[in-house]
């Protein structure tokens, strides 16, 4: 946005600052000893969470990457030292780093622990931006001991490409005279959002490039990918229009989810119901929790091969049940599943979520008294486990816990919500 602001025009910018190599970074900083090292933050290899989440930057000339499997950055980089990650202490610099922006601008929007959007408003001009970027770069670097990357923009799109382009500790400008220039021949790829298939997509219609993309027709773009497409081609051309929020905002919930990494690869559908039944109990309380019920369901299958693929649907009448919602998730997991593929990790999330206040919807067959039945019965259950633990109350089929947590799965019974069909399909 321009402003005219004592005979000058002025106007809006917006930074992304990126930590770099935080997890790593955060470390080392507070063990000196690590410095100039080899150094990853590592999950755990025995919960089958063990990729590395963060590398300095002298693993990563020996080809260590964000996530590799440990195995695969050990033999990359036989001298790398492997640390846990420590949560707490990276909410405690990401905290204190945002003390830092807090003194520049009220307007900041957080994009995980390690990245912020920041509004510079009603500025006389892009140096003055670029200026203030540097004195936050030098003081996050003198009062942290961390390095940040920050990107200066019209566009959160363009700011966030800016501070991938230099690293570590650097500033880059994307401005509108510039930036055809700097972001059009980049790949596709680059772009906020656009993901490896959406790139693969784009591919098969001779799209590369973000500029190639800002030059595609809108109207090729909306038949291919409907309404994400043409945001994506807004990105490319710098036209998203997006603001940055307010400190504290806190933006509607559209989603309620779970998930998690099996134990060991699973294939079968008693297996696939055990694990999503398990998590649905998860999604049940925080839909309580937060008021809503579910629309809709969506279901994440990632594959032993690390590949996954999302699926949703609508349910049959808005729900908080952990059995209609695990129900809808393996209906879709039956209507898309890749039979022999093995699986390694389940996610579930309720959609299209609504106030449970809402009136409901009567049938002659009985089924909106049967979903309120569940309904009461769901929400005693979890009154009882908040009150007495989350294990103090399971139902009979989940005892085992297999296979999210145990290397043992034990046939369980199937939903009496699928259909015949359904079950013809398992068999």
């Amino acid at each position: 946005m321009h402003y005219i602001k004592e005979g000058r025009a002025t106007a809006d910018y917006i930074l992304h600052s990126d930590l770099n190599c935080f997890y790593a970074a955060a470390e080392i900083n507070d063990r000196p000893s690590l410095k100039g090292k080899c150094v990853a933050v590592c999950g755990s290899t025995e919960n089958r969470h063990g990729i590395v989440l963060a590398k300095s930057y002298e693993a990563k000339k020996y080809g260590v990457k964000t996530g590799q499997a440990n195995w695969q950055a050990k033999q990359a980089c036989p001298q790398l030292i492997m640390i846990e990650p420590h949560y707490e202490k990276y909410l405690y610099y990401s905290r204190l780093v945002r003390s830092i922006y807090e003194r520049y601008s009220e307007y900041i929007e957080p994009f995980g622990m390690d990245e912020n959007w920041i509004l510079l408003p009603n500025l006389d001009g892009v140096e003055r931006a670029r200026r203030i970027a540097d004195e936050i770069r030098n003081t996050v670097r003198s009062e942290t001991g961390l390095t940040v990357s920050i990107g200066v923009s019209f566009s959160k799109i363009f700011a966030k490409l800016g501070s991938d382009m230099k690293k570590p500790d650097a500033v880059t400008v994307i401005s509108r005279e510039n930036y055809k220039s700097l972001v059009w021949p980049l790949p596709v790829g680059e772009l906020l959002y656009a993901g490896p298939r959406t790139t693969r997509k784009l591919g098969d219609m001779g799209i590369y490039t973000i500029g190639q993309l800002a030059a595609c027709p809108e109207s090729a773009i909306r038949e291919k990918f409907g309404k994400n497409g043409e945001m994506l081609r807004l990105f490319a051309r710098g036209e998203d229009g997006a603001s940055v929020a307010r400190l504290g905002y806190l933006s509607p919930i559209k989603s309620v989810g779970h998930g998690a990494t099996c134990a060991r690869d699973i294939q079968t559908p008693q297996e696939v119901w055990h694990v999503l039944y398990e998590l649905c109990q998860d999604v049940n309380h925080r839909l309580i929790r937060h008021g809503f019920l579910a629309g809709g369901v969506s279901l994440y299958i990632r594959y032993s091969d690390l590949e996954g693929f999302l699926f949703q649907s609508p349910l049959s009448r808005p729900t908080r049940c952990a059995l209609e919602i695990a129900s809808g998730a393996f209906g879709l997991y039956l209507q898309n599943r890749e039979k022999g593929r093995p699986i390694r990790a389940l996610s579930v999330s309720a959609i299209r979520l609504a106030g449970e206040n809402r009136p409901e919807q009567t049938d002659l067959f009985g089924e909106a008294e049967r979903s309120l039945r569940l309904r009461a019965l769901g929400d005693a259950v979890d009154a009882l486990r908040n009150r007495f633990g989350e294990r103090s109350l399971v139902a009979a089929s989940l005892l085992s816990r297999a296979p999210i947590a145990t290397d043992r799965c034990e046939t369980v019974p199937m939903p009496r919500a699928l259909t015949g069909a359904q079950k013809r399909r398992m068999k």
